[in-house]
């Protein structure tokens, strides 16, 4: 058997490309020299990656050398996998939030997800774009905007369609066949927002799955680190590697019991015959008319697999004016705990000297402001405010125990159904709460929503449910995918960069 490995590799999945390595029909340095072509061919209009990793091939080297040696680690043997750039990597990349001010940056340590990529046998391709500041930086900041790279494109319709944020740059990467996978980060809707618009599987963990440790925060309510990918199984693979109990991270001692080694067990679309699954009619009444067919459509293809629809649903949540408190106030502290251990030659140290650094770059630095930061430097740091403390709770409760798992225990549930990232996804974020977005569908036409974006192009599938759900909504995520086959490639043209 012989491949037309350029055309293999569009839409190659982990299986495939372990079962080509182990035939000898490819190999791990193939593999990455396949995709930096790719990069090369198309990257300069979507910017989607901020740089690649100049020992990828080195790495692919030795990890071929060890296959033929010793036989192959695992699943991730020699993947080339992209990585958001608020993931540390103790290498020659750098780790920089897509802000300048740290554009020199290198971390001194992979951060607990890096490593356990590589102890997978994972080859870190490179960093990914992404919304700078994980978009806690400007009220008025595109999606997927940074000023290390500038704004990266949606690639089914570049310029046109909303590529999400703010973990852009490895959606529109993924989509665009620049990698096998990546990883993104969520502190609310960062991991499903671009997948669904990118017509990807995306996966945000239960809060204690995976750890932070390494990863420039937001907030440690609410972050949490996510496979973004073409299928559910590749999802899965993902998933099981990089969960893991951090000494570091102390929820992550919390899931002892929840965790599971392999969570491609659960890829069972058999399950839907015994789903029940809520429709939340609540928070479809603002969709256009070709997001809600969207929505319809999958309706009807679960209840045709055998789950049982219990549509309407309500929860007591609905109508909750929720803020943005928690954020606001962790963001400062966390981030001048990062900040505080960076490199000693670099220009900022905290979050005051990101902000002083970024008016003396304005004209690099501050195409849409920084009014985010300055409102998160207000605060105190020290996470004693009242308004604080009362929004943490709040959040937990009336989204997680009288909001999901209120609805979920009323009807006897396994998840709730939302279009993408419409309003479902915040409330799993805010209760700490897992999430599974997987293609559903195209919308043809669109409408200008709220923040200016259009709302044509692909549209996602969102499932969530209760703490440590991730094997529900795995089997839900696969069954809904394999009776749809829902994604397509986006047809890419060569384009030089502006």
């Amino acid at each position: 058997m012989s491949l037309d490995k350029r055309a293999w590799i569009v839409e190659a999945t982990i299986a495939d490309m372990q079962h080509a390595m182990e035939e000898g029909l490819m190999s791990s340095v193939e593999l990455v020299q396949l995709y930096l072509e790719r990069i090369g061919l198309y990257d300069g209009w979507l910017r989607s990656i901020l740089e690649v990793n100049p020992d990828a091939l080195q790495i692919a080297q030795e990890l071929d050398q060890e296959r033929r040696n010793l036989g192959a680690r695992g699943r991730l043997h020699g993947i080339p996998i992209l990585l958001k750039d608020n993931i540390d990597t103790g290498d020659r990349l750098h780790t920089s939030a897509g802000s300048i001010t740290l554009a020199d940056s290198y971390a001194a340590k992979d951060s607990f997800v890096a490593a356990k990529l590589r102890e997978a046998g994972a080859v870190i391709l490179g960093k990914s774009n992404m919304t700078e500041w994980a978009n806690f930086m400007s009220s008025t900041m595109w999606a997927g905007y940074s000023s290390r790279r500038g704004l990266t494109l949606n690639p089914y319709g570049p310029g046109e369609m909303f590529v999400g944020g703010s973990s852009s740059g490895s959606g529109a990467a993924v989509a665009a066949n620049l990698a096998a996978a990546a990883i993104g980060t969520e502190t609310s809707g960062s991991i499903i927002s671009p997948s669904s618009q990118n017509s990807l599987v995306g996966l945000k963990p239960t809060i204690g799955l995976v750890s932070r440790t390494g990863i420039i925060p937001i907030t440690r309510t609410q972050d949490t680190a996510g496979p973004m990918t073409r299928t559910v199984e590749d999802a899965a693979i993902l998933l099981g590697a990089i969960a893991g109990a951090d000494d570091l991270d102390e929820v992550t001692k919390t899931a002892a019991q929840a965790r599971v080694e392999d969570y491609t067990k659960f890829l069972d679309a058999s399950y839907l015959k015994q789903a029940r699954i809520g429709i939340p009619r609540y928070y479809y009444k603002h969709l256009d008319r070709d997001r809600l067919d969207i929505v319809e459509s999958a309706i009807d293809v679960l209840r045709e697999q055998g789950a049982a629809i219990i549509d309407p649903v309500e929860l007591p949540c609905q109508g909750t004016r929720w803020d943005a408190n928690v954020l606001r106030n962790e963001f400062k502290k966390y981030v001048n705990d990062y900040l505080a251990n960076v490199d000693p030659s670099l220009p900022v140290h905290s979050l005051a000297e990101v902000i002083a650094y970024n008016e003396a770059h304005a004209d690099i630095a501050l195409k849409y402001g920084q009014d985010t930061l300055i409102w998160a430097e207000e605060t105190s740091g020290s996470l004693t405010e009242k308004e604080y403390m009362e929004s943490k709770r709040k959040n937990k409760e009336r989204a997680g125990t009288m909001g999901i798992d209120h609805v979920l225990r009323e009807h006897q549930l396994d998840a709730l159904l939302f279009l993408g990232n419409e309003y479902g996804p915040d409330l799993a974020a805010r209760a700490g709460y897992p999430s599974v977005t997987v293609p559903g569908g195209y919308a043809e036409n669109g409408i200008i929503a709220p923040g200016g974006y259009n709302t044509k192009g692909p549209q996602g599938i969102t499932f969530i449910g209760t703490a440590y759900s991730e094997p529900v909504l795995i089997q839900l995520a696969y069954g809904f995918e394999q009776a749809t086959k829902h994604r397509v490639p986006p047809k890419l043209s060569c384009q030089s960069s502006e």
